[in-house]
């Protein structure tokens, strides 16, 4: 029995003599995570939420007042150009076409006689100059026979009164055939008129029949067969018989918080998501960054609102999917990530290794340079990283060391000046992090180094 206990005794003592050694080799010492910096390839993204929408969509509305006579598609049915898609009670624009078409029939045989009456008229101009032309010849001997004294007066009165009846002939045929002349020309004058409202009534006509002006799908259907529908005028809106939208030309309309719209650019690529087609990914590229800002709790954009609220702001952003899916409907949410910057094989650490520092904080506290610091401006903070190496003693020490950034990607951020490849930093623990001084102790918390995009 003694000799276990006194077993159990040089064991207690075994161990808490290695405790004590553990904890003197540790005291002093601050426990770190590392992180080596390497090469990678970097993206900055920006992300937006919105909706799938048609490039191009149109309301079709009512061109006609009547019923709906035949509703020939369906909410969700493909469409081609020139397609008929309903049509409206036509009855009486049908008629007014058939008496026009009549009154167009009786205009032209009107025209026809009044030809005829111009043919006529001609003809009798004709005879009338060949009559007043043989009276004009009889005149001129009657006037040399009856200088010679041959020809008795009454005679030579009677030749001279033929010849001013035949004058007086002539002028009345001109005039008739004028007159005719006249009449067709305002004859052809209401037959053009004529024509011009048959064209109005026959474009009233086509007006009750709905085509489609592209290809499109029906995306909205709000009328059923059997409802009369009405043509809008001035500020009375008319009904609307459907919504086409064209899906040859798909974009997804996104809302892109006002700190990321500036780095926003026409034909930046995009990956765009949609909630319904979980897995799939549609190339697309920026068409559209708004310039107005949208209010976020209403979507009013920020010049058509009466509220001096400040409140966060968005902008709109337009992406156009390069290769459209079939499968892809008006209004599915879809979430669009836009690269705006990229750049291949770059120096880069992990964010959270970035840290602020005064170099204040470095210099030694004795009662002169408190004195110093005192009476002189703060140094301003700047920013960096703690870089960690053995010193002559072989432990590991950290420096702070001023760097540079460029881009910024998910988890890591390119670094411009200030460290090499291969360099090891500090990337936590966050509260560490920050209290951190350099030239401090540490000890790394893993038993290797963790590289970028590992997990410690």
């Amino acid at each position: 029995m003694k000799k276990i206990i006194l077993i159990s005794l040089a064991v207690v003592a075994v161990v808490a003599l290695v405790a004590v050694f553990i904890w003197r080799q540790q005291s002093g010492y601050t426990k770190v995570l590392t992180a080596k910096i390497a090469r990678q390839d970097l993206a900055t993204v920006v992300s937006g939420t919105g909706q799938i929408k048609p490039k191009t969509y149109v309301n079709v509305g009512a061109t006609s007042f009547g019923r709906i006579t035949h509703l020939l598609v369906k909410e969700g049915d493909h469409v081609t150009k020139g397609q008929v898609i309903a049509t409206v009670e036509s009855v009486q624009p049908e008629a007014n076409v058939e008496a026009q078409q009549a009154n167009i029939s009786a205009a032209k045989t009107d025209i026809a006689s009044y030809v005829a009456a111009e043919k006529t008229g001609e003809a009798n101009v004709e005879h009338a100059k060949a009559d007043l032309e043989q009276k004009r010849l009889d005149w001129e001997r009657a006037q040399g026979l009856y200088k010679d004294g041959i020809l008795a007066k009454q005679d030579f009165d009677a030749k001279k009164a033929a010849y001013d009846t035949d004058v007086a002939s002539l002028n009345q045929a001109v005039a008739q055939l004028n007159q005719a002349r006249a009449q067709t020309d305002s004859a052809r004058g209401r037959l053009q008129t004529q024509v011009a409202t048959l064209r109005f009534n026959q474009d009233a006509l086509s007006k009750t029949v709905s085509t489609a002006p592209f290809d499109g799908i029906v995306t909205n259907l709000p009328v059923r067969e059997g409802e009369t529908v009405v043509v809008g005028i001035q500020n009375a809106e008319g009904s609307t018989l459907m919504t086409l939208a064209d899906m040859s030309v798909i974009t997804a309309e996104v809302k892109v918080d006002e700190t990321d719209i500036v780095n926003i650019q026409i034909g930046q690529p995009a990956d765009v998501t949609v909630d319904a087609l979980p897995g799939k990914v549609f190339k697309g590229h920026v068409t559209l960054a708004g310039d107005q800002a949208l209010l976020r709790s209403t979507g009013v954009a920020t010049s058509q609102s009466t509220t001096g609220t400040e409140e966060a702001k968005d902008f709109k952003v337009v992406v156009t999917l390069d290769a459209p899916s079939s499968d892809l409907r008006p209004g599915l949410s879809s979430t669009a990530k836009i690269t705006t910057a990229h750049k291949a094989s770059v120096l880069s650490l992990p964010i959270q290794a970035l840290t602020m520092h005064n170099p204040d904080d470095d210099k030694p506290k004795d009662g002169v340079q408190a004195a110093s610091t005192s009476s002189t401006a703060k140094s301003a903070s700047v920013q960096g990283v703690y870089v960690v190496s053995k010193d002559k003693g072989g432990k590991l020490r950290t420096k702070f060391v001023p760097v540079t950034t460029g881009i910024t990607g998910a988890t890591d951020i390119e670094v411009l000046s200030g460290l090499k490849d291969g360099d090891e930093i500090v990337i936590g623990p966050y509260k560490t992090l920050r209290s951190l001084k350099s030239n401090a102790l540490v000890k790394r918390d893993t038993a290797k180094p963790i590289t970028p995009g590992s997990s410690s």
